[in-house]
């Protein structure tokens, strides 16, 4: 039987015949009604309105969504007169090309679908006991998040740990925007003040308190610590730092950037004193923002010597000798002057001073000096006012009184620095750490900002008269220009923001 490829025809086959008596009337063929002026004109604002969707969905896509305000906004780089200056001291001044990086946090949709039922979580909690200083606090606090977020768990406001070697007994809420810190997450974890009255027991924490692995995966922690805390209610993390993979998935290095630019914003107190003293340093015309890391703990952390005299390396080899285990490098050096060849001890004033006469710093330039008390007290910071007159602490910028309430909470004297420093035209630090890997990450977030990375191998390499041009080519690129994260293993991308959490229309990376 051959298909029947119309039913309707089908159905006519079995229909009476029409009657041969009746005549068949032939039918005008039907014509299109024309539509009406109202109609057309409606079609024409709807097909003009779905275009308009279309390109404000694509400039979205290309933009990305804009994220929320930084936590706190540095005030602008200065220009700089080029009159009585040699081009030397005009290149040192010079802000490095930001190639058009700017904020970009867009969130997938799958994390922004996954959200609701995470930012609403109230039945399984992370308590996050962070310690350290405060830039090594701040870090862990930023991942603590994070693993919230990858457990889809509430998150209670993070414990500060008694600093033991500064005695700081600062809360979160006396160093942080308690509020700000959860609105801005709002939507990311939910984040609570305290535990609910039913998770209060101790007792039920046995056995939760946890550490990481160093380079732990999402899904480490997922299958450690889901059925655990689905068990408990309650895990308490401890040991955070750097233990987090540098390399998680695109949405959780943008929340990693979220917490550390956007929600950690310190406490009003803080906030306001630390950009009294920017706008002091700020109106008075450019200046540097040094850290100077000679602090005694730093010395022996590192196994490092001070170099500045026979006394003051004495007294930390003594140290060393009878406090071994306050060394925490790594590194298998057991020679104070391996070390340093290698680039891994602090420079101390003399040496830092070396290196900015070397990249054109003028010598009547301001310096602001953050950092704790160094080791051998004024004197450690000698000859770098010998090379630059114009030398400024918190302490000499401020009035009487203005200190008084924070003068035994180092953290927030950290915090004060942090903010000055922030807002400095060139910002230089004589070692690697936390605060220096911080300060990088806002600056370029804030829009690349001139930050300056010292090679401290070339400068051990080299004599210390002369090759200045020796010293100028190998800090060439580390001026804080944008740098791709992934082009070297074991980036944060705290330090390193592109490209995950900035995006630019040139798309160089």
């Amino acid at each position: 039987m051959s298909k029947i490829k119309n039913p309707f025809f089908f159905l006519l086959s079995f229909s009476p015949s029409p009657s041969p008596s009746l005549p068949k009337t032939p039918r005008k063929p039907s014509s299109p009604s024309p539509l009406s002026p109202f109609l057309l004109l409606l079609l024409l604002l709807l097909l003009c309105f779905t275009f308009f969707l279309l390109s404000l969905t694509n400039s979205k896509i290309a933009a990305g969504d804009p994220p929320p305000p930084m936590a706190m906004t540095p005030l602008p780089p200065h220009s700089i007169p080029g009159s009585n200056l040699t081009a030397g001291e005009l290149d040192f001044w010079r802000q490095p090309e930001g190639l058009g990086y700017r904020p970009c946090l867009r969130f997938s949709l799958g994390y922004r679908r996954a959200s609701a039922a995470i930012a609403g979580e109230s039945r399984r909690f992370i308590v996050a006991a962070v310690s350290g200083g405060l830039n090594q606090q701040r870090r862990q606090i930023v991942d603590a998040v994070v693993i919230a977020r990858i457990l889809g768990a509430a998150m209670v406001v993070p414990e500060l740990k008694l600093n033991p070697i500064w005695k700081d007994k600062s809360k979160f809420s006396d160093i942080f925007d308690v509020d700000h810190f959860i609105g801005t997450l709002r939507s990311d974890v939910n984040v609570v003040r305290s535990l609910p009255s039913d998770r209060l027991d101790r007792r039920r924490w046995h056995g939760v308190e946890s550490s990481l692995p160093f380079d732990a995966s999402p899904l480490w922690i997922r299958a450690k610590f889901h059925k655990q805390l689905r068990k408990n209610g309650v895990l308490v993390l401890k040991g955070l730092d750097s233990k987090l993979s540098k390399d998680l998935p695109l949405d959780l290095q943008k929340l990693r950037c979220k917490v550390a630019f956007h929600a950690l914003r310190f406490a009003s107190p803080v906030l306001e004193l630390g950009e009294k003293l920017a706008s002091r340093m700020w109106e008075g015309g450019p200046f540097v923002a040094v850290h100077l890391r000679m602090e005694r703990d730093v010395w022996v952390r590192t196994g490092c010597l001070p170099g500045l005299s026979p006394e003051l390396d004495d007294l930390v080899l003594r140290e060393l000798r009878y406090r071994p285990e306050f060394l925490t490098d790594r590194h298998n050096f057991s020679e104070h002057r391996s070390r340093r060849i290698a680039g891994l001890c602090p420079l101390n004033s003399g040496q830092l001073a070396r290196l900015l006469v070397a990249l054109g710093a003028p010598a009547a330039a301001r310096m602001y000096v953050a950092g704790g008390r160094p080791l051998g007290g004024i004197g450690a910071l000698a000859p770098l006012a010998a090379e630059f007159q114009n030398l400024h602490t918190k302490e000499t910028i401020t009035t009487t009184g203005e200190l008084a309430a924070f003068t035994s909470r180092p953290s927030i004297m950290a915090a004060v620095d942090f903010i000055v420093a922030m807002s400095s035209d060139v910002f230089v630090s004589s070692h690697g750490g936390n605060f220096h890997h911080t300060m990088q990450g806002v600056r370029a977030y804030a829009g690349h900002r001139k930050t300056l990375r010292p090679n401290k191998r070339a400068l051990a390499g080299l004599p210390e008269k002369g090759e200045e041009v020796a010293l100028r080519r190998a800090h060439a690129a580390a001026d804080g220009r944008p740098e791709d994260r992934r082009r070297k293993k074991g980036r944060d991308v705290v330090a390193f923001p592109v490209p995950e959490c900035m995006c630019s229309s040139l798309q160089l990376f």
